[in-house]
């Protein structure tokens, strides 16, 4: 059992490094270059490290006005733990109260199209407001999450906004976030030790059972290969690039 901990420590440490080295590049090569976090499991290991060691690289997050109140907390321990204040993007108030007047508070279950439009809104909008002027931008993306996020690279192009997109988590494991957030003692969303592997919107997310995918609480009632917000659109015609440096 020992030697079984010790070898799976070594391959946390290498994947740890990995992360920095493009980090690192990232902060060197694409600056100015933003994190966006939704203060999920994934995002708090990238939090705890930029954090930790970049100060060059920004922060952001959108708040949907719609998320839970785990969510709002965690925001506030994390501002605690790490002196830092995360910039928060709102939806503009006059698509969502155009939004509601027409579908309701919640026609997003209405159809795929309506949930959609809902997510574009409260989301899509805000992030490009967010990462206007950058020249890169930072996810916790992981492959294994969701069928539509299985061709994803480490380093491509996000034609849709402009700019190049970083995903430095995405070969890691489900088991290799947890490892890293009991390591480090880093804080993580209260919903988590509730069966929510995935956390969102609040009236979108829910926990999941024993067995299920790791996405099955997020839009539940959908096609799991359709199930994006659209802030990462699977687009198989973007070419992968490497990070430069």
């Amino acid at each position: 059992m020992g030697a079984l901990l010790k070898t799976r420590d070594r391959d946390l440490d290498g994947r740890i490094g990995r992360v920095r080295v493009l980090l690192d590049r990232a902060q060197a090569d694409y600056a100015p270059v933003v994190f966006a976090t939704s203060f999920g499991a994934e995002d708090m290991v990238l939090t705890h490290l930029i954090a930790e060691h970049y100060p060059a690289i920004g922060m952001f997050t959108l708040d949907t006005g719609r998320l839970p109140e785990e969510t709002h907390r965690l925001m506030q321990e994390v501002s605690k733990r790490y002196g830092i204040r995360v910039p928060v993007y709102f939806p503009e108030p006059a698509a969502v109260e155009a939004y509601v007047s027409r579908n309701g508070t919640n026609g997003f279950y209405e159809s795929v199209d309506l949930r959609k439009s809902c997510c574009h809104i409260r989301k899509v909008e805000p992030l490009k407001r967010a990462l206007a002027g950058k020249r890169a931008w930072i996810t916790g993306l992981r492959r294994d999450q969701a069928p539509t996020r299985r061709d994803l690279a480490e380093s491509v192009f996000d034609a849709d906004n402009g700019l190049q997109k970083l995903n430095p988590l995405l070969d890691w494991k489900q088991s290799d976030v947890w490892d890293f957030l009991h390591l480090f003692d880093v804080p993580y969303n209260a919903l988590h030790d509730k069966g929510y592997a995935s956390i969102g919107c609040a009236p979108c997310t829910r926990a999941i059972t024993l067995g299920e995918d790791v996405r099955a609480g997020r839009w539940w009632w959908e096609n799991p290969e359709l199930k994006e917000c659209g802030l990462h659109p699977p687009d198989k015609r973007r070419k992968a690039a490497p990070v430069a440096g």
